[in-house]
């Protein structure tokens, strides 16, 4: 198979026909879908089941793999790679969908150009609209790998297809038991990456149907969930690249504990001054983000909490709450 597609599968019945679909209306012929069932308790396997039955010519190229007790995104991205024999992997997160022509465009372009990982554009869909989301464009994957770090780039798994052997040569897996963050492990595959290419073109539809999630779910356990995550990623670089990365993980830490100053609670505000407090230093030092992005985590070092309190509002019940929803 030319690519491997793993699509975990846990509560999702209200998107997993379209997902399916399409996945299955791709005009890359030479692919296979792995479904991971993560024990969804709902009715999300059976509806998937019944979205198969409408692509008979599919039915050769799919996969159903069953998880006993639920183990997790990780985990369940990890089973899909231990049987995936594509020759590039895809992981599409079952309550997201993506274009028709989305595996055929990175495929080719990765042959054309030998690359290790190609990355292209994405779309952060709403309920009644959506948003462009452009990338950056970088000529090799350690200036890739500064972005995602510092928070230019996105190290999201699924707007990414990598030549599956990156996983198996570096032995990378996905933190199985963390899974806040678990896309962190797309920077250790850009640092054993060669050849990287960007295609200017959105395929994925990342669906976001509750802008305020992380601050509404928020617990200790995903915070401590986070920092394994970044920890990981910091003992993997600093093993294969020493210290020449310092900058851009004190970058990470501070952007990993900016989602807390886009909330109203105090409680947020004091979780943000005790996380990674050795990463203000940075702050004006990240030119990687906006200027906006810099002013908020400047105010939130003065402790200037109405002006951070402000900036929340404004972005997060203006902009996503009543133009983006």
């Amino acid at each position: 198979m030319k690519v491997s597609v793993i699509i975990p599968v846990y509560r999702v019945e209200k998107f997993i026909e379209k997902c399916a679909a399409s996945l299955f209306s791709q005009t890359l012929d030479d692919v296979e879908f792995i479904f991971v069932d993560d024990a969804s308790p709902d009715n999300s396997m059976a509806l998937l089941e019944k979205c198969i039955q409408q692509y008979p010519q599919r039915k050769a190229q799919i996969r159903m793999l069953v998880h006993k007790e639920n183990k997790g995104l990780p985990a369940a991205r990890n089973t899909g790679l231990a049987v995936a024999s594509g020759e590039y992997v895809f992981h599409c997160d079952s309550d997201d969908f993506v274009e028709p022509d989305m595996l055929e465009t990175l495929y080719d372009e990765a042959k054309k150009k030998d690359a290790d990982i190609v990355w292209c554009d994405w779309y952060l869909s709403f309920e009644h609209n959506e948003r462009y989301m452009k990338q950056p464009d970088y000529a090799t994957s350690m200036e890739a790998l500064k972005a995602m770090l510092a928070g230019l780039m996105k190290f999201n798994v699924w707007n990414k297809l990598v030549r599956r052997r990156l996983y198996a040569d570096n032995q990378i897996v996905f933190p199985a038991g963390y899974a806040m963050g678990e896309d962190m492990t797309m920077m250790l595959l850009f640092a054993v990456a060669g050849r990287v290419v960007y295609v200017p073109q959105a395929f994925y539809h990342y669906v976001k149907l509750n802008t305020e999630a992380y601050s509404q779910n928020f617990s200790l356990n995903h915070l401590e969930s986070v920092k394994h995550n970044i920890r990981t990623v910091e003992l993997f670089l600093h093993s294969r690249l020493g210290n020449v990365l310092d900058l851009e993980i004190a970058c990470m830490k501070l952007e990993a504990k900016f989602p807390f100053l886009m909330s109203d609670r105090k409680e947020m505000y004091r979780l943000w001054e005790r996380t990674y407090p050795e990463a203000n230093a940075y702050i004006l030092r990240n030119h990687y983000i906006s200027r906006r992005r810099r002013w908020v985590q400047w105010c939130a070092a003065k402790q200037l909490w109405f002006l951070v309190r402000l900036h929340g509002w404004i972005v997060g019940k203006l902009i996503y709450g009543i133009i983006y929803r």
